[in-house]
């Protein structure tokens, strides 16, 4: 019977309504917070969509430079092949040219193979920087 008489006196009233205000009001954050749970687990999956999709794009230009790079690879391979091939020839005429200006006696100027022909990796002009930034490339 005590508790009963606790239960209906004036200042548990009190204590029953602050429950009840700080239980709804416990619902509220909690709602809340599972609203900012969910926008920011949304804001995640946007995140990680548009990272997918930038590293597709990312892919695909290394695919086009990877193609470009196969492709003048073995551009450069059969233009190494065809100057080597055109520098023997040169060579085998300078050759037929010596012996007949030393059987004829004439007084034939042969020029000499550039440097530059038999020796490609040399450029014969100094190498240039090429000026390039972040910026050159979009994202």
């Amino acid at each position: 019977m005590a508790s009963k008489q606790q239960a209906n006196s004036p200042g548990s009233s009190g204590d029953d309504e602050r429950k009840r205000k700080r239980m709804l009001s416990n619902r509220e954050s909690a709602r809340r917070s599972r609203m900012r749970k969910q926008k920011h687990l949304d804001e995640l999956i946007e995140q990680a969509r548009q990272m997918q999709e930038e590293n597709k794009k990312l892919r695909s230009m290394i695919d086009a430079s990877a193609d470009l790079y196969i492709n003048y690879s073995s551009e450069n391979n059969v233009l190494r092949a065809q100057l080597s091939k055109l520098t023997d020839r040169l060579g085998c005429l300078n050759s037929v040219l010596e012996i007949a200006s030393e059987v004829n006696g004439l007084d034939v100027d042969i020029q000499s193979i550039p440097d530059s022909l038999l020796e490609p990796w040399q450029l014969p002009y100094p190498s240039q920087h090429i000026p390039a930034s972040a910026q050159m490339f979009p994202c």
